[in-house]
């Protein structure tokens, strides 16, 4: 900590879900995009079972903020303390611990402590840190509760999947179609509107709507955050479709010596209570599960093929 004076808060909720369940779901930061709503990506930089250090994205106060955070933890004592080593401003520092308390053999309770400081405690700095926090952890308690008390039936509900497809062409041309989302109405048929802003380099808030046979048009909000040097742009909704409680991804080139192959992935939680809404009336998880691999497989491969044709047809014009 700096010579700042230090602010302390302390959120708490219980949780009817065993203290073991509740601690390996925020022992793994690479799967908080699904179950934080704030978390937008999480790059793991190092991690030995111990001692855990990544780059991480959120949301904060409707802007996108990053920092590379280190945390130390402890499976037994099921507590975990973190700090954040490159702050996202304008806090000075910032760091905190969870700490998940067993009450009985079903339940638990789940804490977490932050501490932080602003420099000089100028107050719109100070007020700014102070929403974040109340507003993200809020909202990070709520949503780890309402995961772990379904742990039962939490393995059907999350899935994963992705679709490929090989190019013979350059793997820039490729990255170059996936990252220009805003050019993709009047080129990728299940998009008809797509609203972009790049708030910072690298960064995309995408608003969009896409259509899927006679269905309504659907209207969905995405972070993207781009790493052209390593093709890859990764992605979460803010704002899913109804059968989605979340939804996160991958646009990936890969090349190598005979050509290139570009990867979709996607890793969705989907919204239980919602499958008959959507699907009608005794429709069940593993045909919401067929439905959103069908869908979102479709149209990634789409896309992909897409991003095939611009880059082999921009080539062969070269």
């Amino acid at each position: 900590m700096t010579g700042d004076r230090v602010h302390r808060r302390t959120y708490a909720v219980d949780v009817a879900a065993p203290a073991g369940v509740v601690y390996g779901l925020i022992a793994d930061t690479t799967q908080w995009p699904l179950f934080v709503p704030p978390s937008i990506h999480v790059e793991r930089l190092d991690f030995d079972g111990i001692r855990d250090r990544f780059q991480m994205w959120v949301t904060a106060n409707g802007t996108v903020k990053s920092w590379l955070s280190h945390r130390t933890l402890d499976a037994q004592a099921h507590r975990i303390d973190f700090h954040q080593e490159v702050p996202a401003g304008p806090a000075t520092s910032l760091g905190g611990r969870w700490t998940v308390e067993a009450q009985g053999a079903a339940g638990s309770r789940l804490t977490l402590d932050h501490e932080f400081t602003v420099a000089d405690d100028r107050p719109e700095d100070l007020s700014w840190v102070e929403r974040a926090t109340d507003t993200n952890s809020r909202a990070e308690l709520a949503r780890l509760k309402e995961t772990a008390e379904r742990w039962t039936s939490l393995d059907s509900l999350l899935l994963s999947f992705e679709e490929s497809v090989r190019v013979k062409g350059p793997a820039e041309l490729v990255y170059d179609f996936l990252c220009g989302i805003a050019d993709w109405p009047g080129q990728v048929p299940h998009v008809s509107r797509a609203d972009v802003a790049e708030v910072q380099p690298g960064v995309q808030l995408v608003r969009m709507e896409t259509v899927s046979g006679p269905d309504p048009a659907q209207t969905t909000e995405e972070v993207r955050i781009c790493f052209p040097h390593a093709l890859r742009i990764v992605h979460k909704q803010t704002r899913t479709p109804l059968l989605l409680e979340a939804h996160t991804g991958e646009w990936s080139v890969i090349p190598d010596e005979t050509g290139v192959t570009a990867v979709a992935r996607h890793n969705v939680l989907l919204r239980e209570e919602a499958v008959e809404a959507v699907l009608g009336r005794g429709a069940g998880i593993q045909d919401a599960r067929r439905h959103v691999r069908e869908l979102l497989g479709g149209q990634s491969a789409t896309v992909l093929s897409l991003a095939k044709r611009h880059a082999e047809s921009t080539i062969r014009t070269l």
